[in-house]
């Protein structure tokens, strides 16, 4: 049982081992920024990385808070199902509903997972890196394929 001040210390290390590992990845290197992220030029749609105790997940958060405005985008994500699901080998989940355990806040995700991971286990971090890589460059080019239409989509959006 690890103590808190020893889970950051290990949270600190994986993510540093993590960047140190994207250094080397030919897709990635010549890359100012490594990842898209928050960067999506979409209000409130974040690409994401989440390890835990028992999965490794790639991901598109919808943090909106206005429900409706987070429910417009995930089913206009949904429209684009297959254009987003080319490539990743399993597919992707579509959670409606996420309450984020820290701040409760409500999301949409939708995301690929390694079941079984756990950060952890540092014998199995090789293991997550490479999905975390394979899968969030599929999931970056889907989502730059879709991109412009999806932000004119959301833009002219009006709930009223």
């Amino acid at each position: 049982m690890y103590s808190k001040e020893e889970i950051k210390l290990l949270r600190k290390r994986f993510w540093d081992t993590f960047g140190k590992r994207c250094e080397i990845v030919p897709e990635l290197r010549h890359r100012k920024k490594k990842w898209m992220l928050h960067r999506t030029r979409i209000p409130n749609v974040a690409l994401k990385f989440e390890v835990g105790r028992t999965d490794a997940k790639v991901m598109i958060e919808i943090s909106h808070r206005s429900e409706n405005q987070r429910i417009f985008v995930f089913e206009t994500l949904q429209k684009y199902r297959l254009l987003l699901e080319e490539g990743l080998e399993n597919g992707l989940e579509w959670e409606f509903f996420y309450e984020r355990e820290e701040s409760g806040q409500e999301v949409c995700r939708i995301y690929a997972s390694l079941p079984g991971a756990d950060f952890h286990r540092q014998h199995t971090w090789p293991d997550i890196y490479n999905f975390f890589i394979e899968n969030m460059l599929k999931l970056e080019r889907n989502f730059l394929e879709i991109h412009d239409v999806l932000q004119e989509e959301i833009r002219s959006y009006d709930p009223f």
